[in-house]
C-alpha cells in the first residue's frame, strides 16, 4: 500500500506547529496588555484621589479646631502641633484605627500677623494658620486660613 505525498502532507498538516502556538500566544498577550492597562492605571488615579480627598477633610477638620478654639489660645496650643503618621487624631482626640488613615499624618504652624496699617504698640489683630497633610511624608494638602478675633 502506497500513500501519495500529496495525501500524506494534508495528513501531517491538522494542528499547530509549536512556533505557531507561541506566536498566538505571544500576540494574544500583546492584545491582554493594551485592553489592561488602561485599567491599572485608572486604578492608581482613583486611589490618588481618594487620598486626596482624605486629606482634605483631615486639613479641613484639624482647621476647624483651630478656628473654634479662642483667639489668644492659638498659637500657644497649636503652633508646632504635629501627628505623626498613623496617629491622625479625630475630632474626640481618638486615634484613626482604620487602616486607610495609618500613613497620613499632619503638621500645624501659627503664627501672628502685624498689619502695616496698626501702630507698633498694639496687639495683632490676625493669625494665620496653616494645616499641612502628609501621605507617606509626601505633602498632598495644605489648607492656610488668617484668623481674626
Amino acid at each position: 500500500m502506497t500513500i501519495s505525498l500529496a495525501k500524506y502532507c494534508t495528513i501531517c498538516r491538522r494542528g499547530f506547529t509549536l512556533a505557531e502556538a507561541m506566536i498566538a500566544t505571544v500576540v494574544l498577550g500583546i492584545a491582554a496588555a493594551g485592553v489592561l492597562l488602561p485599567f491599572t492605571s485608572g486604578a492608581a488615579v482613583r486611589a490618588e484621589g481618594m487620598r486626596r480627598t482624605l486629606a482634605a477633610k483631615l486639613a479641613s477638620d484639624l482647621m476647624e479646631e483651630i478656628v473654634n478654639t479662642a483667639f489668644g489660645d492659638i498659637v500657644s496650643s497649636y503652633d508646632g502641633y504635629a501627628e505623626p503618621q498613623g496617629q491622625v487624631r479625630d475630632a474626640s482626640g481618638v486615634v484613626f484605627t482604620d487602616s486607610n488613615y495609618a500613613k497620613f499624618s499632619r503638621d500645624v504652624s501659627c503664627a501672628y500677623v502685624y498689619v502695616s496699617q496698626e501702630s507698633g504698640d498694639k496687639e495683632p489683630n490676625f493669625i494665620r494658620a496653616t494645616v499641612q497633610v502628609y501621605y507617606s511624608g509626601r505633602e498632598i494638602a495644605i489648607i492656610n486660613r488668617l484668623i481674626s478675633e
